[in-house]
């Protein structure tokens, strides 16, 4: 349980990749996320943090909200909370 990566870009990439793993596991993937929430550290790193959710997550466009928090688990700089449409 360590945070490797040391920009809102790279953490950004890490927990969309972490995200899309848990739902791959139900057979879902990014393209099924109909909301997330973005907790920043920073809001000054929301310019950064968008321009690399925007190029994961391409044309798909879910609902989303972002805030800003005074600390994250493990002083993390991003977390991403989403919420997935399981098709019948």
């Amino acid at each position: 349980m360590r945070i490797e990566a040391t920009t809102v870009e790279e953490q950004t990439r890490q927990v969309l990749h972490n995200l899309n793993v848990v739902l791959s596991s139900k057979g879902l993937s990014l393209a099924n996320v109909v909301k997330t929430t973005v907790f920043l550290k920073n809001f000054a790193d929301f310019p950064r943090m968008n321009a690399t959710y925007a190029n994961i997550f391409g044309e798909h466009r879910p609902a989303r909200s972002t805030v800003e928090v005074s600390r994250l688990p493990l002083d993390a700089l991003v977390e991403i909370e989403c919420i997935a449409e399981l098709a019948n």
